[in-house]
């Protein structure tokens, strides 16, 4: 099922959320689109239709080297400078997928993005988990985003995202969930938590990955990957007020030492109590002020049964 930028905006509005559309581009058919070009030119229309909405962003979303080929990603590329619009690309996820293209094309696909000029501030690298010295000092200097996704690359044994190397040469890294067959729970403070641990277990460095960078991953870096830094990501006067309020009170964030570090190591998020979206309440008192909770569990079971029979 697909939706008009109108259902888009008006989905966001009444759930009170801030949504980015994916612009999706592949090689191969699918109900949206026959081929890349058809992707194209229906992103740039989606992206043209969502771009007065307050609540809705747009970045183009070519899967991954190994599903798009050069001339699409050469036009996103180009329409990405143009338009300022960012790009997100599944990239060095596996061991497996670097191998194959040395073997097919001689190149590794950061050295083929980055010959397609694709390897820039806008492009937001999601996994990252092989890369080398020379890599690393690339995308630093090239101010590519990295979207860690821990728990993903855990689950799915994809390997692990050299994060203190990144940190350490000034890249932005930001965190993800990759989605819900891979991750499960789609948990952000999990996630962060997973991430401060997991970059201490693979540096050997208990100070990797402190819990400010880790907060920082989970807020402000995002926001600057998404190019949208200006107006969220932190508590400033004159952005948007998207904010959460965290009850610490709870037996297991007791007793209470360090605020900061009890939010990454400690809290759930079962102990988000309040939302608010560009100020406007969602979550309040844990309690949902626009989610109808049973005709989602509804919707959900409705479609279990469609995707099981």
């Amino acid at each position: 099922m697909f939706f008009h930028a109108d259902d888009i905006a008006r989905c966001a509005d009444r759930i009170g959320m801030r949504l980015v559309v994916g612009l999706i581009v592949l090689d191969f058919p699918s109900a949206w689109a026959s081929d890349a070009d058809e992707y194209l030119h229906k992103a740039l229309a989606v992206h043209d239709e969502v771009r007065g909405y307050d609540l809705v962003d747009s970045a183009f979303a070519p899967h991954a080297p190994y599903t798009v080929s050069d001339e699409p990603l050469h036009k996103i590329a180009m329409y990405s400078n143009e338009l300022d619009v960012p790009v997100h690309m599944h990239l060095h996820e596996t061991a497996r997928e670097v191998a194959e293209a040395e073997q097919q094309s001689g190149l590794r696909p950061l050295q083929r993005i980055d010959q397609l000029e694709l390897l820039n501030a806008n492009l937001i690298a999601v996994h990252m988990t092989e890369l080398t010295e020379f890599e690393i000092e690339r995308v630093a200097e090239a101010g590519v985003h990295v979207a860690h996704c821990p728990e993903s690359n855990l689950k799915l044994g994809s390997g692990i995202c050299p994060v203190t190397a990144l940190l350490d040469a000034g890249a932005n890294l930001c965190l993800g969930t990759d989605g819900a067959a891979s991750n499960n729970d789609l948990d952000l403070l999990g996630e962060m938590r997973s991430a401060a641990l997991l970059a201490k277990g693979y540096s050997g460095d208990a100070s990797a990955c402190n819990t400010r960078q880790a907060i920082e991953m989970a807020t402000i870096n995002g926001a600057r990957a998404l190019g949208l830094a200006d107006r969220i990501g932190s508590v400033e006067a004159g952005k948007r007020a998207d904010l959460i309020a965290i009850d610490l009170g709870q037996l297991n964030t007791q007793p209470l030492y360090d605020p900061v570090s009890q939010v990454v190591y400690a809290a759930s998020s079962r102990q988000v109590s309040d939302v608010w979206i560009d100020g406007e309440p969602q979550l309040r008192d844990f309690e949902f002020c626009r989610l109808d909770i049973d005709r989602i569990l509804a919707n959900a079971a409705a479609w279990a049964r469609k995707i099981g029979s």
